[in-house]
């Protein structure tokens, strides 16, 4: 199992999911980050997530893992090893408040299990990424779709404006954005990671 260090999130990368939450698109990357303890691997145990605190969306990402500290100039191909498919949990009527007041988002994106994860595997290249779609399956239904084709900031901005801002290396992970299609998690939920056509990660969602 991977060990992780920081664990960083792209928020409303993709231009329709951001209109879909009535969000405006942003015109730098938008960062937030999650606890380790947010870290919960989808290898086919039951993940239990907190009851009692209003609604639960799902938010299906592609995820990169850094390989080596970053330096000016570095480029995806050289600091990036690995990747994984990941869900962002997102306690969305806790968020919804948090913006009422101007809060960070950390109590709706931060809780024990809210960054669920595949197995990691070898990072393609940019190249092979923009050719393989991703996707999540709710209860063996394919509720989400995506490709890194319509980021609005790609890998590299990503990388270069994570690290500038915050720092990054060996061990951290990126959350690069969740395409359109997000929805409620209901307890007892099955969700598989897919990349390309192949099952990646599963677990089931029990709120407890």
């Amino acid at each position: 199992m991977t060990e992780i260090k920081n664990i960083y999130c792209v928020g409303r990368n993709y231009a329709l999911h951001a209109k879909e939450l009535n969000n405006e698109v942003p015109t730098s990357p938008f960062l937030f980050s999650k606890p380790t303890h947010a870290a919960v691997y989808a290898n086919g145990d039951d993940v239990m997530l907190p009851a009692g605190r209003g609604q639960i969306d799902y938010e299906v990402e592609l995820v990169v893992k850094i390989g080596k500290p970053y330096y000016k100039g570095i480029t995806i191909e050289e600091i990036i090893d690995q990747m994984a498919i990941g869900i962002d949990f997102t306690l969305r009527d806790v968020q919804s408040e948090l913006k009422k007041k101007g809060h960070p988002w950390l109590l709706a994106k931060g809780f024990p299990n809210s960054a669920l994860l595949s197995s990691f595997f070898l990072f393609p290249g940019e190249d092979a990424c923009k050719q393989t779609t991703f996707s999540l399956l709710k209860n063996g239904v394919q509720v989400q779709r995506g490709s890194i084709t319509d980021l609005i900031f790609d890998l590299q901005t990503i990388i270069d404006f994570t690290a500038e801002h915050f720092g990054l290396a060996e061990r951290d992970i990126i959350f690069t954005g969740t395409p359109e299609g997000v929805g409620p998690v209901t307890s007892g939920d099955q969700f598989s990671l897919i990349w390309g056509e192949e099952v990646v990660g599963q677990s089931k969602v029990i709120l407890k």
